[in-house]
């Protein structure tokens, strides 16, 4: 009876020590969101600066040629794009008023095959279409606040590709561990790092193409559209829809039902060139995690640190997944929120064990 109250008083001590955690994280992000920011492009571009250093070239270096590098492009990036989103938050509420006169005469005209007891007016009540545009001014907007802290970002990114070549000899000094026991956070962090790079060449791809459609049909801030589709390209299942939905909706209102057609089957068909075909032939792998946790993974992470949290939760949950590995007590929730193949290596090493 002692051991049941005890292991009940730990799981509530547990859970509120989550609940805890998950609050300050969401009080403290606008300190985590530059760090977690730093982190992953840290994981990105270590291995170019490893390289830089097998040619020979100094670490500080070559942390400050990439680091350089980075700075040029979201200087070159901001430059470009932040009329474009200045031009796209003014003219939000025209756009949102011409969508508001095509929807409406659109169920005006659904309703005239309908009962009688429905009106025009509770369909329109229940359709918000500017809510897509003003979710993406939202987003952009947050996006754009976030990178007022580039100097803390760039400055937290140096510190951490400089500490890259000796953390594995502080570990092991700190904690006596051997370098075996190091193999499997190095293993991930390396599989993370992989799945940063390659998303983000494919996501500039997929950002490159979506530009293209958009300028090549003649839509408003082509610019805007390709930078959308690039960020929402690391967002997994959904961030595709995300991204298509509003460019959609202004092709519908600036140019028309044939140009809004068009655009719905170009970005589709750069979905499924880009993340059916060649995004999953380049990663070789999975990410390890269940889809249903992805999914909830996006909402959760988008909940706590916002915009960025969306666009980092499959790097984030891989993170947790990781950190639940670690433990015993809690490996068996790694496992569940684990891909299946994850499910049945855990099973033939227990099946092994019991042999």
């Amino acid at each position: 009876m002692n051991d049941l109250s005890d292991k009940k008083g730990s799981a509530l001590v547990t859970f509120a020590a989550v609940i805890v955690v998950v609050y300050g994280m969401q009080m403290a992000k606008v300190i985590l969101v530059p760090f977690l920011i730093a982190s992953f492009l840290a994981l990105i571009t270590v291995r170019p600066m490893l390289w830089l250093q097998q040619k020979r070239v100094p670490s500080f270096l070559a942390a400050l040629i990439i680091v350089s590098s980075i700075m040029l492009l979201l200087a070159m990036v901001g430059t470009i794009l932040g009329s474009s989103i200045a031009e796209f938050t003014a003219a939000l509420p025209e756009y949102q008023a011409r969508l508001d006169i095509i929807v409406r005469a659109a169920t005006e005209f659904v309703t005239k095959h309908l009962s009688d007891d429905v009106r025009a007016d509770n369909i329109g009540d229940m359709i918000d279409p500017g809510w897509a545009m003003g979710l993406v001014a939202t987003i952009l907007n947050s996006l754009k606040d976030v990178l007022t802290n580039a100097f803390l970002i760039i400055f937290t990114m140096i510190f951490m590709l400089l500490e890259v070549s000796s953390v594995g000899t502080k570990v092991r000094a700190a904690f006596g561990r051997s370098a075996d026991s190091l193999q499997r956070p190095r293993i991930f962090l390396h599989n993370l790092g992989r799945y940063l790079g390659i998303k983000t060449v494919v996501s500039f791809a997929t950002g490159i193409c979506a530009g293209v459609l958009t300028w090549s049909l003649g839509l408003d801030f082509p610019l805007l559209w390709a930078m959308l589709a690039f960020l929402f390209n690391y967002v997994p299942t959904i961030g595709s829809i995300i991204a298509a939905v509003p460019a959609v909706l202004l092709a519908l209102v600036q140019l028309g039902p044939g140009a809004a057609g068009a655009t719905a089957i170009g970005f589709a068909a750069i979905n499924v060139v880009f993340g059916n075909f060649l995004e999953p032939r380049l990663m070789g792998y999975g990410v390890g995690i269940s889809p249903l946790v992805v999914f909830v993974g996006l909402v959760f992470w988008g909940w706590v640190f916002g915009p960025v949290g969306m666009l980092l939760s499959v790097p984030l949950t891989m993170t947790l997944k990781l950190a639940l590995e670690s433990d015993a007590n809690t490996r068996w929730v790694a496992i569940l929120i684990g891909s299946e193949r994850d499910a049945q290596h855990a099973l033939r090493n227990r099946e092994a064990e019991q042999a």
